[in-house]
């Protein structure tokens, strides 16, 4: 059996998007053991019970796989793993320039780190589901057994292999599993292709999303075709919020309660974070009785964001030109530098794959700021 089939054969991702026409959901009890079968490795989240949600843009579906011992490793935690891109090309027999880091996901009761990633370019790619855990141990995980359940996105965004960004890759850009529903976001093939949309789990059915349309301050211009690229559940003023980064880099938040199959909603923006970037990943946490929104980037450092004023900060509605910044402010953290992923460890530390100067990407814990 070659490598590629061994890989597809362990892993697993999902989709979630539109369409007010309830959409396929396929379960399997995996008794042939052949589990499910990925064509792409995206976004992860946790669920409850040992789920881990994981999109799978190229197949234009979302997975929820029942994980049960394959959420803990030897040992529980996290240890540092220097070099950790060119060890999974060891492990896979490439090399760290065919490994692509797709996403960083901490199980919340292992505190084992799982990781998405591809092997290879373009149509050789092969999804891969990693784990790392408090011994520094790296296996890839297996899911030719596993239980799962899948919902398929009717009305994902055509596949555009020669585009800067392939849509199809955007189908599902993020993701976050919050009391029974399964948030998402990404792109559609509709006109106002951005969306925001709930699915609830179990999976019964998917919905056609609501259409999510911005004031991009840096570009002085509505935005409706530009997916949100990371986001966070997050209460503002009692009330539930997603809070939203977007590419050069308005920071959006939109009430949960406005995001209704078919609606198109604008957000409030309240801070534009300046131009020429792209948001990589967010957490929220507290210290010392208050509350931060942590958030990686491609040309500004990771940002210490305040949320106190969230729900007081005015919408900008203005133009924000020459890379400025305006709305709630933000502080640059300087010894965390070249930030791809993070996410929450525990309230003290968050868990980052980062670039060092030689390019090589670490996976490592540090100190919340």
């Amino acid at each position: 059996m070659s490598l590629r089939t061994l890989l597809m054969l362990s892993f697993l991702v999902g989709i979630t998007c539109l369409a007010m026409v309830v959409s396929p959901v396929v379960s399997a009890n995996a008794d042939d053991g052949t589990g499910p079968e990925l064509e792409s490795s995206g976004p992860l989240a946790f669920g409850p019970d040992g789920i881990l949600f994981i999109a799978d843009n190229q197949g234009t579906s979302i997975y929820a796989l029942e994980m049960g011992e394959r959420l803990l490793g030897d040992k529980t935690g996290i240890k540092d793993v220097k070099g950790i891109d060119q060890k999974i090309a060891a492990m896979l027999g490439t090399d760290a320039r065919e490994i692509q880091i797709n996403d960083l996901a901490i199980n919340p009761g292992s505190k084992n780190a799982f990781i998405s990633a591809t092997r290879g370019r373009g149509a050789n790619a092969t999804p891969v589901l990693l784990r790392v855990d408090g011994l520094g141990t790296i296996e890839v995980i297996s899911l030719r057994d596993v239980k799962y359940t899948r919902v398929t996105l009717p009305n994902a965004p055509d596949a555009n292999p020669g585009a800067r960004r392939n849509p199809r890759m955007q189908t599902v850009t993020d993701m976050a599993y919050v009391d029974g529903q399964l948030f998402l976001a990404g792109l559609s093939n509709e006109e106002f292709s951005s969306k925001l949309r709930s699915v609830p789990f179990p999976f019964s059915d998917i919905d056609d999303g609501t259409s999510v349309e911005i004031w991009h301050a840096a570009h002085g211009q509505f935005e409706t075709h530009s997916p949100v690229y990371t986001f966070v559940p997050y209460d503002v003023n009692g009330e539930k919020h997603l809070i939203a980064g977007y590419l050069c880099t308005p920071l959006v938040k939109f009430p949960i309660s406005d995001l209704k199959p078919g609606n198109k909603v604008m957000g409030t923006t309240i801070a534009e974070l300046g131009n020429r970037n792209r948001p990589l990943d967010m957490v929220v946490y507290t210290k010392d009785g208050s509350d931060y929104l942590l958030m990686s980037n491609t040309s500004r450092g990771v940002m210490k964001i305040p949320t106190e004023t969230f729900g007081t900060q005015p919408g900008i509605t203005e133009n924000v030109g020459d890379g400025g910044q305006a709305g709630v402010a933000y502080e640059t953290i300087a010894q965390m530098t070249g930030v791809e992923q993070l996410d929450l460890l525990d309230q003290q530390y968050a868990i980052v794959i980062a670039r060092n100067d030689a390019g090589v990407a670490d996976l490592e814990a540090v100190a919340l700021p």
